[in-house]
């Protein structure tokens, strides 16, 4: 196992930062003479904002520490004060990089906290490249809404910035999958690949006698890059997301059904943008586009990757092959497919650029990023698609698009939306229901309880009651700031 050496931590002016008014994420309080207990303080009613803390009166965990994102009532909780039961935790156990889990870290650091953040190698290697482009992003945010004035807060301030993301990244310690970290007496974590993304975990938490399981994002059964995840082989209670609980996938090829996509916008004379998740969603769309090239199809058809950390994120495929089910050929064959933009100035010439191609950029819900530049440029137009390849969260540009929405609110300006719009969500890295009821069945022996968490409430409650029908298992839907006791 390996630790960093903490560096010398200069202490932030904390007014440098805006605060949302009223910014507060109500956490009830933790029952009295409880014992063990779970808090759930993000990922319920949501698919966003993952955070658990575990205590025992005596000892205390939290488990992810992610963004909140989509609708405002959402994200104003980002700015909320740490609360004080996470405060003076020493330890959070990382299920994967993408920023739901991992985003909120940077925040932390800059409001003092000085932990330690546990995960595999390759998700920090990952969270290397997200949490300093996260910080970078908001900063670059919070100076574009400044010098165009569309912002109601003056001045706008960044979330965390990217010197925030770099003191996180130092509080980072790594660890094998099927390992066993020791956390206190009695008390130990170990690591299950999850499939999903590089680096993704289940941990499995060992407590004193009693097994707490967080499934984390459960990866796809048969997925052509990632593995199949692969649960323990039993917990007492399990904490299993739901982000496609009430939904299944279609059973479709998706390199055949991306390439038909494509290439009927292209006869037409359009272009095709693809909003994806840097991490994961572009690794695998590009496969995807390297199977049609090798096919024969799309060989006229220019393939831009506009997305500098996708990019990067992109390379770390061939750095950890163990990770995937891609030899070298086909893992450089996909990072060879797309030409790769890193320059502002490029990506400008891209947008002005009125030809037929594939732009695949950040963010994969139209959040920020570069993709929003494009999506002003090219949603406007009939002949071009805005092809999603995965879930949009409600409250998000993507899930508005998704739905339907004939103009987007972007950098302060409605932008009408005449482009076909299309969602793969054949191509999402996370589990469908009947997936997540197969990794659950995996099990050995029924948990004595099941907690549906990180979904929107008709996800978590449709696989709750799939759970308690088919599996038989007891099994609730926690509230937002609810405590649960294990008995």
């Amino acid at each position: 196992m390996h630790k960093r050496k903490k560096k010398h931590r200069q202490q932030h002016n904390p007014g440098i930062a805006f605060q949302e008014p009223n910014a507060s994420l109500h956490l009830e309080t933790r029952p009295e003479g409880a014992g063990l207990a779970i808090a759930f303080l993000g990922a319920s009613g949501t698919v966003t904002g993952s955070r658990y803390l575990v205590d025992d009166g005596e000892t205390r965990v939290v488990v992810d520490s992610g963004l909140f994102q989509g609708a405002k009532d959402l994200r104003v909780l980002n700015w909320a004060p740490i609360p004080p039961d996470v405060a003076d935790v020493g330890l959070v156990l990382l299920t994967h990089a993408h920023l739901d889990h991992s985003g909120a870290l940077p925040r932390m650091a800059r409001l003092g906290w000085n932990g330690t953040v546990l995960c595999t190698r390759a998700t920090t290697a990952l969270c290397e490249l997200l949490l300093p482009d996260s910080g970078h992003l908001q900063e670059k945010d919070a100076d574009f809404a400044n010098r165009h004035g569309f912002s109601r807060h003056q001045p706008a301030q960044p979330l965390y910035t990217q010197a925030d993301a770099r003191l996180a990244l130092e509080l980072f310690q790594t660890i094998r999958f099927g390992e066993w970290h020791p956390i206190a007496d009695g008390i130990s974590a170990r690591y299950h690949d999850a499939g999903h993304i590089l680096g993704a975990a289940s941990i499995e938490l060992s407590w004193k006698g009693r097994t707490i399981l967080f499934s984390g994002d459960i990866g796809r059964y048969g997925d052509a890059v990632m593995k199949d995840p692969v649960p323990p082989a039993r917990a007492d209670y399990v904490l299993v997301e739901s982000t496609y609980g009430d939904r299944r996938h279609e059973k479709v090829d998706p390199t055949t059904t991306l390439g038909d996509h494509i290439e009927r916008c292209v006869r037409r004379g359009g272009t095709v943008v693809i909003p994806a998740f840097a991490v994961g969603r572009v690794q695998s769309l590009l496969y995807h586009l390297s199977r049609l090239r090798a096919a024969g199809r799309l060989r006229d058809t220019p393939i831009y990757l506009d997305s500098p950390m996708a990019i990067n994120a992109s390379e770390l495929m061939c750095k950890f092959m163990d990770e995937h089910r891609l030899n070298r050929t086909d893992c450089e064959a996909a990072c060879g497919v797309a030409h790769y933009v890193r320059e502002v100035e490029e990506s400008k010439a891209l947008t002005a650029d009125t030809n037929p191609k594939v732009i695949i950029s950040a963010s994969g819900m139209a959040t920020g990023g570069r993709v929003l530049h494009h999506l002003k440029r090219f949603a406007p137009d009939p002949k071009n698609l805005v092809l999603f390849a995965g879930f949009q969260a409600a409250g998000t540009r993507g899930a508005a698009l998704v739905a339907g929405a004939k103009t987007i609110k972007i950098h302060g300006e409605y932008v009408p939306v005449e482009a076909e719009v299309a969602n793969l969500t054949m191509l999402s890295a996370h589990a469908d229901s009947d997936e997540i009821i197969r990794w659950l069945g995996s099990l050995e022996q029924a948990p004595r309880q099941v907690f549906v968490t990180h979904g929107e409430p008709t996800g978590s409650n449709v696989l709750a009651k799939r759970v308690s029908e088919e599996l038989g298992w007891s099994c609730t839907v926690p509230t937002l700031g609810s405590w649960s006791v294990l008995a």
